[in-house]
Protein backbone atom coordinates (compact mmCIF):
# COMPACT_ATOMS: atom_id res chain seq x y z
CA UNK A 1 0.00 0.00 0.00
CA UNK A 2 2.88 2.67 0.90
CA UNK A 3 4.64 2.13 -2.39
CA UNK A 4 1.40 2.27 -4.49
CA UNK A 5 0.81 5.66 -2.55
CA UNK A 6 4.36 6.53 -3.26
CA UNK A 7 3.93 5.80 -6.54
CA UNK A 8 1.09 7.91 -7.20
CA UNK A 9 3.25 10.58 -5.51
CA UNK A 10 5.77 10.26 -8.21
CA UNK A 11 3.81 10.11 -10.72
CA UNK A 12 1.95 13.42 -9.58
CA UNK A 13 5.09 14.96 -9.19
CA UNK A 14 6.64 14.06 -12.52
CA UNK A 15 3.75 15.64 -14.19
CA UNK A 16 3.60 18.46 -12.70
CA UNK A 17 7.12 18.94 -12.72
CA UNK A 18 6.50 18.62 -17.25
CA UNK A 19 3.54 21.33 -16.65
CA UNK A 20 6.22 23.60 -15.10
CA UNK A 21 8.48 22.97 -17.67
CA UNK A 22 6.00 23.53 -20.32
CA UNK A 23 5.03 26.88 -18.84
CA UNK A 24 8.15 28.24 -18.53
CA UNK A 25 8.53 27.90 -22.02
CA UNK A 26 5.13 29.58 -22.94
CA UNK A 27 4.53 31.61 -20.14
CA UNK A 28 7.88 33.58 -19.16
CA UNK A 29 10.23 35.53 -21.16
CA UNK A 30 13.95 35.18 -20.95
CA UNK A 31 14.12 39.01 -20.12
CA UNK A 32 12.08 38.36 -17.09
CA UNK A 33 8.77 40.20 -18.78
CA UNK A 34 5.33 39.17 -18.79
CA UNK A 35 4.85 37.75 -22.26
CA UNK A 36 2.99 39.91 -24.42
CA UNK A 37 0.40 37.45 -25.49
CA UNK A 38 -0.96 36.84 -21.85
CA UNK A 39 -1.16 40.75 -21.61
CA UNK A 40 -3.36 41.08 -24.96
CA UNK A 41 -5.38 38.15 -24.47
CA UNK A 42 -5.86 39.63 -20.44
CA UNK A 43 -6.98 42.67 -22.22
CA UNK A 44 -9.42 40.84 -24.86
CA UNK A 45 -11.21 38.93 -21.97
CA UNK A 46 -11.75 42.37 -20.26
CA UNK A 47 -12.89 44.10 -23.12
CA UNK A 48 -15.57 41.15 -24.16
CA UNK A 49 -16.70 41.68 -20.29
CA UNK A 50 -17.39 45.55 -20.68
CA UNK A 51 -19.35 43.97 -24.23
CA UNK A 52 -20.99 41.52 -22.42
CA UNK A 53 -22.22 44.12 -19.64
CA UNK A 54 -22.77 46.68 -22.61
CA UNK A 55 -25.27 44.16 -24.40
CA UNK A 56 -27.67 44.74 -21.14
CA UNK A 57 -27.76 48.69 -21.67
CA UNK A 58 -31.29 48.68 -23.62
CA UNK A 59 -33.31 46.71 -20.65
CA UNK A 60 -31.38 48.83 -18.38
CA UNK A 61 -32.16 51.80 -18.78
CA UNK A 62 -35.48 52.43 -16.64
CA UNK A 63 -33.85 51.51 -13.93
CA UNK A 64 -30.30 53.39 -14.63
CA UNK A 65 -32.50 56.65 -14.35
CA UNK A 66 -34.59 55.15 -11.09
CA UNK A 67 -30.70 55.13 -9.70
CA UNK A 68 -29.47 58.01 -10.99
CA UNK A 69 -32.44 59.94 -9.19
CA UNK A 70 -31.70 57.99 -6.37
CA UNK A 71 -28.08 59.42 -6.33
CA UNK A 72 -29.07 63.05 -7.23
CA UNK A 73 -31.77 62.74 -3.88
CA UNK A 74 -29.05 61.34 -1.56
CA UNK A 75 -26.00 63.83 -2.86
CA UNK A 76 -28.84 66.94 -2.12
CA UNK A 77 -30.14 65.40 1.69
CA UNK A 78 -26.24 65.74 2.21
CA UNK A 79 -25.35 68.93 0.91
CA UNK A 80 -22.72 67.34 -1.34
CA UNK A 81 -23.48 67.94 -4.94
CA UNK A 82 -20.82 70.05 -6.74
CA UNK A 83 -21.03 68.56 -10.00
CA UNK A 84 -24.05 70.94 -11.12
CA UNK A 85 -22.10 74.41 -10.37
CA UNK A 86 -18.89 72.39 -11.74
CA UNK A 87 -20.89 71.63 -15.05
CA UNK A 88 -21.99 74.55 -15.67
CA UNK A 89 -18.99 76.39 -14.82
CA UNK A 90 -17.27 74.53 -17.69
CA UNK A 91 -20.02 74.47 -20.46
CA UNK A 92 -19.54 78.44 -20.41
CA UNK A 93 -15.88 78.17 -20.68
CA UNK A 94 -15.89 77.41 -24.07
CA UNK A 95 -12.09 76.48 -24.80
CA UNK A 96 -11.71 75.04 -21.53
CA UNK A 97 -14.64 72.78 -21.90
CA UNK A 98 -13.33 71.55 -25.81
CA UNK A 99 -9.64 70.58 -23.65
CA UNK A 100 -12.09 68.61 -21.48
CA UNK A 101 -13.79 67.11 -23.72
CA UNK A 102 -11.10 65.90 -25.24
CA UNK A 103 -9.06 64.79 -22.19
CA UNK A 104 -12.37 62.74 -20.84
CA UNK A 105 -12.48 60.34 -24.65
CA UNK A 106 -8.49 60.46 -24.73
CA UNK A 107 -6.36 60.84 -21.70
CA UNK A 108 -7.95 57.96 -19.45
CA UNK A 109 -6.77 55.20 -21.71
CA UNK A 110 -3.62 56.94 -23.31
CA UNK A 111 -2.19 57.26 -20.05
CA UNK A 112 -3.68 54.46 -18.26
CA UNK A 113 -1.47 52.39 -21.25
CA UNK A 114 1.80 54.24 -21.47
CA UNK A 115 2.32 53.52 -17.60
CA UNK A 116 1.17 50.15 -17.87
CA UNK A 117 3.82 49.61 -21.20
CA UNK A 118 6.52 51.67 -19.14
CA UNK A 119 6.21 49.25 -16.11
CA UNK A 120 6.56 46.16 -18.34
CA UNK A 121 9.77 47.82 -20.21
CA UNK A 122 11.57 49.67 -17.21
CA UNK A 123 10.15 47.96 -14.11
CA UNK A 124 9.56 44.22 -14.91
CA UNK A 125 9.90 43.07 -11.55
CA UNK A 126 7.04 44.92 -10.38
CA UNK A 127 4.63 44.58 -13.44
CA UNK A 128 2.65 41.43 -12.33
CA UNK A 129 1.75 43.43 -9.43
CA UNK A 130 0.71 46.58 -10.18
CA UNK A 131 -1.21 45.15 -13.84
CA UNK A 132 -3.26 42.23 -11.29
CA UNK A 133 -4.08 45.47 -9.25
CA UNK A 134 -5.28 46.90 -12.61
CA UNK A 135 -7.50 44.06 -13.57
CA UNK A 136 -8.99 43.60 -10.15
CA UNK A 137 -10.00 47.20 -10.31
CA UNK A 138 -11.63 46.83 -13.57
CA UNK A 139 -13.25 43.10 -12.44
CA UNK A 140 -14.63 45.09 -9.30
CA UNK A 141 -16.10 48.25 -12.02
CA UNK A 142 -17.77 45.70 -14.37
CA UNK A 143 -19.41 44.16 -11.05
CA UNK A 144 -21.04 47.18 -10.19
CA UNK A 145 -22.21 48.39 -14.03
CA UNK A 146 -23.49 44.76 -14.30
CA UNK A 147 -25.52 44.99 -10.57
CA UNK A 148 -26.10 48.85 -10.54
CA UNK A 149 -26.78 50.73 -13.99
CA UNK A 150 -26.24 54.53 -12.96
CA UNK A 151 -27.27 57.13 -16.01
CA UNK A 152 -25.19 59.95 -15.82
CA UNK A 153 -25.89 63.42 -15.25
CA UNK A 154 -26.06 64.63 -18.63
CA UNK A 155 -28.50 62.81 -19.50
CA UNK A 156 -30.54 64.96 -17.42
CA UNK A 157 -31.21 68.35 -19.50
CA UNK A 158 -34.25 69.07 -17.34
CA UNK A 159 -32.09 69.32 -14.41
CA UNK A 160 -29.84 71.96 -15.45
CA UNK A 161 -27.28 69.22 -16.36
CA UNK A 162 -25.03 70.25 -20.16
CA UNK A 163 -23.86 67.77 -21.79
CA UNK A 164 -20.48 69.65 -22.50
CA UNK A 165 -18.79 67.18 -24.89
CA UNK A 166 -21.68 67.65 -27.09
CA UNK A 167 -22.00 71.16 -26.99
CA UNK A 168 -18.30 71.70 -27.24
CA UNK A 169 -18.37 69.90 -30.90
CA UNK A 170 -15.66 67.92 -29.79
CA UNK A 171 -14.63 64.73 -32.94
CA UNK A 172 -15.68 62.26 -30.45
CA UNK A 173 -18.72 62.29 -28.37
CA UNK A 174 -21.54 59.90 -27.00
CA UNK A 175 -23.22 60.28 -30.46
CA UNK A 176 -20.59 59.80 -32.52
CA UNK A 177 -21.27 56.84 -34.21
CA UNK A 178 -19.34 53.47 -32.57
CA UNK A 179 -20.04 55.00 -28.99
CA UNK A 180 -23.49 54.97 -29.72
CA UNK A 181 -23.60 50.76 -30.03
CA UNK A 182 -20.21 50.25 -27.99
CA UNK A 183 -19.86 52.50 -25.30
CA UNK A 184 -22.05 51.63 -22.01
CA UNK A 185 -23.48 54.92 -21.42
CA UNK A 186 -25.11 53.29 -17.72
CA UNK A 187 -21.47 52.82 -16.39
CA UNK A 188 -20.90 56.11 -14.11
CA UNK A 189 -20.67 54.25 -11.06
CA UNK A 190 -17.85 53.69 -10.12
CA UNK A 191 -16.18 56.45 -12.33
CA UNK A 192 -13.25 54.19 -13.51
CA UNK A 193 -11.70 57.04 -15.04
CA UNK A 194 -10.78 58.31 -11.50
CA UNK A 195 -9.60 54.53 -10.79
CA UNK A 196 -7.46 54.54 -13.96
CA UNK A 197 -5.83 57.91 -13.05
CA UNK A 198 -5.09 56.86 -9.21
CA UNK A 199 -3.50 53.71 -10.47
CA UNK A 200 -1.80 55.38 -13.23
CA UNK A 201 -0.16 57.99 -10.49
CA UNK A 202 0.73 54.64 -8.98
CA UNK A 203 2.44 53.90 -11.58
CA UNK A 204 4.47 56.68 -12.08
CA UNK A 205 5.30 56.82 -8.99
CA UNK A 206 7.15 53.05 -8.98
CA UNK A 207 9.06 54.56 -12.26
CA UNK A 208 10.68 57.65 -11.19
CA UNK A 209 11.92 59.77 -7.87
CA UNK A 210 11.96 62.69 -9.67
CA UNK A 211 9.73 65.31 -7.52
CA UNK A 212 8.46 66.89 -10.71
CA UNK A 213 6.59 64.15 -12.02
CA UNK A 214 5.48 62.87 -9.32
CA UNK A 215 3.90 66.06 -8.08
CA UNK A 216 2.45 65.94 -11.84
CA UNK A 217 1.12 62.38 -11.24
CA UNK A 218 -0.54 63.35 -7.95
CA UNK A 219 -2.22 66.04 -9.65
CA UNK A 220 -3.50 63.81 -12.30
CA UNK A 221 -6.42 62.10 -10.50
CA UNK A 222 -7.47 65.47 -9.09
CA UNK A 223 -7.37 67.19 -12.83
CA UNK A 224 -9.53 63.91 -13.77
CA UNK A 225 -11.90 64.32 -11.10
CA UNK A 226 -12.46 68.08 -12.11
CA UNK A 227 -12.96 66.69 -15.98
CA UNK A 228 -15.37 63.97 -15.25
CA UNK A 229 -17.76 65.89 -13.05
CA UNK A 230 -17.27 69.00 -15.27
CA UNK A 231 -18.19 67.47 -18.50
CA UNK A 232 -21.70 65.97 -16.84
CA UNK A 233 -20.42 62.66 -17.20
CA UNK A 234 -20.49 61.41 -13.38
CA UNK A 235 -21.78 62.53 -9.91
CA UNK A 236 -19.53 63.09 -7.31
CA UNK A 237 -20.30 59.79 -5.56
CA UNK A 238 -18.57 58.32 -8.49
CA UNK A 239 -15.68 59.53 -8.05
CA UNK A 240 -15.07 59.10 -4.46
CA UNK A 241 -16.60 55.27 -5.20
CA UNK A 242 -13.75 55.04 -7.95
CA UNK A 243 -10.94 55.87 -5.26
CA UNK A 244 -12.89 53.62 -3.35
CA UNK A 245 -12.52 50.58 -5.69
CA UNK A 246 -8.58 50.94 -5.90
CA UNK A 247 -8.56 51.05 -1.94
CA UNK A 248 -11.17 47.50 -2.49
CA UNK A 249 -8.71 46.35 -5.26
CA UNK A 250 -5.74 46.60 -3.23
CA UNK A 251 -7.29 44.92 -0.18
CA UNK A 252 -8.32 41.75 -2.23
CA UNK A 253 -4.73 41.60 -3.87
CA UNK A 254 -2.79 41.97 -0.68
CA UNK A 255 -5.05 39.56 1.06
CA UNK A 256 -4.92 37.28 -2.07
CA UNK A 257 -1.15 37.45 -1.30
CA UNK A 258 -1.14 36.53 2.00
CA UNK A 259 -3.42 32.69 1.03
CA UNK A 260 -0.60 32.28 -1.32
CA UNK A 261 1.96 32.74 1.08
CA UNK A 262 0.14 31.03 3.86
CA UNK A 263 -0.39 27.98 1.22
CA UNK A 264 3.36 27.54 0.72
CA UNK A 265 4.13 27.55 4.22
CA UNK A 266 1.79 25.03 5.02
CA UNK A 267 2.90 22.73 2.03
CA UNK A 268 6.21 23.54 3.10
CA UNK A 269 5.84 22.31 6.26
CA UNK A 270 3.90 19.25 4.98
CA UNK A 271 6.44 18.39 3.42
CA UNK A 272 8.63 18.89 6.16
CA UNK A 273 7.22 16.35 8.18
CA UNK A 274 6.98 13.72 5.26
CA UNK A 275 10.50 14.17 5.34
CA UNK A 276 11.03 13.63 9.45
CA UNK A 277 9.22 10.59 9.61
CA UNK A 278 10.73 9.07 6.81
CA UNK A 279 14.10 10.22 8.15
CA UNK A 280 15.02 12.30 5.15
CA UNK A 281 16.11 15.46 5.67
CA UNK A 282 13.82 18.29 3.85
CA UNK A 283 15.16 19.99 1.10
CA UNK A 284 15.76 23.79 1.43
Amino acid sequence: MICAMDGVKVAVAVRQSLLRRAWGRVGRRVDGRAPLWIELAIVVWLFWLYDVINNLAPIRHALAISNAVGVLHFERSLGLDPELAINRWLGAHTTLASVASYDYFFAHAVVTFTVLVLVWWRVPERYIRLRTLLVIINLIAFAVFWRYPLAPPRLFPGLGYIDVVARAHALVSWHSGVLVHDADQFAAMPSLHVAWAIWSAIGIWQLTRRAVIRALAAAYPILTCFVVLGTGNHYLLDVLAGAGTVGLAFAVQQAFIRLLALRRRRRHGTAAHEHAVRGVPAQP
